[in-house]
């Protein structure tokens, strides 16, 4: 037996009164929190997505830079070796017998080097003073240099991948 419920019966709540005005406010109301935790928690999504993207692009640029930059303390190491084969070719007379086998020497050296990236800081007398590739060791006058330019190269410098791995000394002409 089904039974019937009528405007009488105790059981019986109206959908039209005061309790579903509140009911629907509350309901209103979470909607409303939910929205707004949701939106936070999207937001919240796409910094994470921004910072892991912004993670993997400085990991590539530093596994760039370690594999540009691999081998300079190797470079480093056999700058000065340039250094002692120039000077002994600077020293040798154009008669020496050892004098081509120094010159192949630099050259293969040379080739080498260049292939993983060196490069030769050599300022040429009259070439503007850059103290961001040269290192002044004096000032003196020189007629006929303008001032701040290089009057004289004591050691070539170098470059790794355009990065200064020891800068060129040299001497700066002054204003007369």
């Amino acid at each position: 037996m089904t039974q019937q419920h009528d405007s009488q019966s105790p059981d019986f709540h109206e959908t039209d009164g005061p309790d579903a005005a509140s009911v629907e406010q509350q309901l209103a109301d979470q909607v409303e929190r939910l929205t707004g935790e949701l939106e936070q928690l999207r937001a919240q999504v796409l910094l994470e997505r921004a910072d892991l993207e912004n993670q993997r692009k400085r990991l590539a640029r530093e596994v760039e830079s370690a594999r540009r930059f691999a081998n300079e303390r190797l470079l480093a190491a056999l700058v000065p070796v340039f250094d002692a084969l120039e000077a002994g070719l600077a020293n040798a007379s154009d008669t020496d017998p050892l004098r081509s086998g120094v010159e192949l020497t630099l050259r293969e050296l040379t080739k080498a080097t260049e292939s993983n990236g060196l490069a030769t800081l050599a300022p040429a007398p009259g070439d503007v003073f850059n103290p961001e590739h040269h290192q002044a060791m004096s000032i003196v006058e020189v007629p006929g240099v303008a001032p701040g330019a290089v009057a004289q190269v004591f050691q070539k410098g170098y470059l790794l991948n355009e990065r200064l791995l020891r800068p060129a000394m040299v001497v700066v002409a002054k204003a007369d």
